[in-house]
């Protein structure tokens, strides 16, 4: 039955009511029939295209998105909402177009370019995101938040003298700077020379607030030991990093016990029995191991070469293997699905002459076995460093990210060093012509005969590398953002002897394998 009041607005809040109770289908009769007497009604069809995404029509809901989209270039309800749907279908490039059109023809409103560089920062749109966040600023210069945004970008886009200067108005203008991690931020996008760096009197100011969070104090910390580490003052920098790593292992919700029996039960699963066709343009190539091992200079170096986009750090293979593993012995069907869509997330809308595509997500050596199930082409790069260099290096790094919780606990480094070993001769007995290993340590001392060896490997047409990286996202999100933008050096091997006296733990590891149990009380004299 029609509105009794037979108004545009009356259809509108019948066609919402409904929509809100589940009933889409009376929705679009609704919508249908007032459509009828106000065909040209901006409302009424975004609605209707609402409805098509919520009844699963994708193609028509983006068909009338895009022509409500070129009718009002300045509606930010219409703009997100289509920009959201093109992610879903894994065409970021079309949402970041989508989202730079709208805002050169409406206003920069700062809020609303916030969630604008959100939404293509966490879909890999960075260097879309942060134009965006540079003409806020333009905008509305006084915007702290603007700044600190605008510098995370440009720092992962390797700008770092931009990124310091918005890095830097962030915490000079803004309270909560140090809860927005700007102080690691300034503190991982350079090497300092020496102590009379201001930054050094901005981290100890920071420490001095009395309202800083225990999250934000442990990125100062964190900051002040990389800080010192540079300029070779090791005994502050371990220091600092105990401090930091204190507070940091208190707060995470990484579980012990969850990647102690994660890991046993892959030890223990029987292998996939299914196994697909490999795809004849598409070879994902898996970079796996211990983080900070070397994955991202890896990955930097191969996506020189043609055909080759690196994808980052995705989480796609370990979003599908939680949903598969679960089920136990996948069938045919569940395996296509997932192999298409870890596809079309790798794909995209960008790189259009791309065939082998780099996932770096260091911790999918988990899953190696699934990964050859979905695609039997697939190439497993696993990197491997000194277990000693490798496991200070976790331990003076913060990450964010609850899933490298045990990187605060030289006893939790241990573990998942040994479980990341036992794993990889596990799958390497099972798929020794799928995996090919690489030293840390010979990458950065012969740098080109080891990538000419994996070119060969991974069946890379012959061609030589770029300068800079080729068919891909030239961004870096990773904690080497600074090392990867620097040409190859070996400095950092046996990097762990500067602090052989100052943290004795270090003593466990052995070169290629953590040894021993750990007492984690600060050795005497070692606290800050």
């Amino acid at each position: 039955m029609p509105p009794a009041a037979n108004s545009e607005q009356a259809w509108l809040e019948r066609a919402r009511t409904l929509v809100l109770h589940g009933d889409h289908t009376g929705a679009e009769t609704a919508v249908s029939l007032a459509l009828q007497k106000y065909p040209r009604s901006f409302e009424l069809r975004r609605i209707l295209a609402g409805i098509y995404s919520l009844t699963r029509r994708e193609r028509e809901a983006e068909t009338l998105l895009a022509r409500l989209f070129t009718e009002r270039r300045e509606d930010a309800a219409t703009a997100f909402t289509l920009a959201r749907l093109l992610i879903s279908r894994c065409r970021s490039a079309a949402a970041a177009a989508v989202m730079r059109d709208h805002f050169e023809h409406g206003r920069y409103d700062p809020e609303l370019a916030i969630k604008a560089v959100e939404l293509l920062d966490d879909c890999g749109r960075k260097r879309d995101a942060a134009v965006i966040a540079e003409h806020a600023i333009a905008a509305a210069p006084g915007d702290p938040r603007l700044h600190a945004y605008a510098g995370m970008l440009e720092m992962q886009l390797g700008d770092f003298e931009r990124a310091r200067a918005h890095y830097l108005y962030a915490l000079e203008c803004a309270p909560q700077a140090c809860e927005w991690h700007v102080p690691l931020g300034l503190a991982s996008m350079q090497r300092y020379r020496d102590a009379t760096h201001p930054d050094f009197t901005r981290f100890r100011d920071c420490l001095r607030r009395g309202d800083l969070g225990d999250r934000a104090r442990s990125t100062v910390l964190f900051a002040l030991a990389k800080a010192h580490d540079d300029i070779g003052d090791f005994a502050h920098a371990a220091g600092y990093s105990r401090k930091a790593n204190a507070l940091a292992r208190s707060l995470t919700r990484w579980s012990h016990r969850d990647w102690q029996d994660e890991v046993e039960e892959l030890l223990k699963a029987d292998p996939t029995r299914q196994r697909l066709e490999p795809p004849l343009d598409f070879v994902p190539v898996f970079i796996v191991g211990m983080p900070r091992s070397g994955t991202t200079l890896v990955a930097e170096l191969l996506a020189r070469y043609p055909q080759m986009c690196n994808r980052g750090e995705s989480p796609w293979m370990a979003t599908l293997a939680r949903q598969i593993i679960s089920t136990g012995y996948p069938d045919r069907s569940t395996l296509q699905r997932a192999a298409g869509t870890y596809a079309e997330q790798m794909r995209q809308d960008d790189p259009q002459a791309a065939r082998w595509f780099i996932d770096k997500q260091p911790l999918n050596f988990r899953y190696v076995d699934l990964m050859l199930a979905l695609f039997p082409n697939a190439r497993i790069v696993h990197c491997r460093r000194d277990a000693r260099d490798n496991a200070l290096s976790l331990w003076m790094q913060s990450f964010l990210e609850d899933v490298q919780g045990y990187a605060y606990d030289f006893s939790d480094i241990a573990m998942a060093m040994r479980d990341c070993e036992r794993l990889m001769a596990h799958w390497h007995d099972a798929h020794p012509d799928s995996i090919r290993t690489v030293r840390y340590e010979q990458l950065v001392t012969a740098p080109q005969a080891v990538m000419a060896g994996l070119v060969v490997w991974l069946g890379l047409p012959a061609a030589d590398p770029n300068p800079t990286p080729v068919a891909s996202p030239t961004s870096i999100g990773t904690a080497s953002l600074w090392q990867a933008r620097q040409p190859v050096y070996a400095s950092s091997v046996g990097r762990w002897k500067n602090y052989a006296t100052h943290l004795p733990e270090l003593l466990r590891f052995r070169e290629d394998e953590p040894v021993g149990d750990f007492d984690q009380r600060p050795p005497d004299g070692n606290s800050m």
